[in-house]
């Protein structure tokens, strides 16, 4: 399960195709993503599927422009974030997180452009964290990853065959006697708590 949760950091702090660390796979391939960039509403109404339908009228909603750069293409009202598809990545996810993530993920962004493994990230926002130059939430905040295979997505309707929703709660230092959740998971789709005790613990759901 610790994968699920790398692929899932991996996705929501990438913020760029055409970076100096890119995987080789991004680095050959801007030039062909360009071309099949979808539209900016396209980008919005798929990145939506990650968030609560009571919610996504009102999302601020992250994509990308036509250098593959991770820009705004709505901004909301209500207190979700969401971010599309990377075109440079495999596979289809798009994300929605409560904003009171957005200082934890943006910085994830900035570490990872400088090349930064899992390790060393999480550690590095630890030690901000300590320092009180990184801001975690004080209560609760959801993140939610929609995920799917990309020969699967319909890039002309919007429409996704085959989705997989996964919910995240970040409580940060939450540890199984203070929420009374097991470290891992006992049965599926049971919540189970991951990084307990540290900034980064989260509930994890996983139907």
């Amino acid at each position: 399960m610790k994968i699920i949760f790398l692929f899932l950091a991996a996705f929501i702090t990438c913020s760029a195709c055409n970076n100096k660390k890119a995987t080789p796979i991004a680095q050959k391939e801007v030039a062909a993503v360009k071309k099949i960039l979808p539209s900016a509403d396209m980008q919005i109404k798929l990145a939506l599927l990650a968030a609560p339908l009571e919610k996504r009228d009102s999302c601020t909603v992250y994509g990308y422009d036509a250098d593959t750069l991770l820009v705004t293409l709505r901004k909301g009202t209500n207190e979700m974030i969401c971010l599309g598809d990377n075109p440079c990545s495999p596979g289809f996810s798009v994300a929605c997180y409560s904003k009171e993530l957005e200082p934890f993920m943006a910085r994830g962004r900035e570490l990872r452009k400088k090349g930064m493994t899992e390790k060393q990230l999480f550690d590095e926002r630890g030690k901000e964290v300590q320092e009180g130059t990184l801001k975690m939430p004080k209560d609760p905040a959801a993140l939610y990853v929609y995920t799917a295979k990309k020969e699967d997505v319909n890039y002309a309707s919007g429409e996704v065959k085959n989705g997989y929703l996964r919910s995240v709660i970040y409580i940060p230092f939450a540890t199984a006697a203070s929420t009374g959740l097991p470290e891992k998971p006992s049965a599926s789709g049971m919540p189970w708590l991951m990084d307990p005790g540290t900034y980064g613990a989260h509930i994890m759901i996983n139907p």
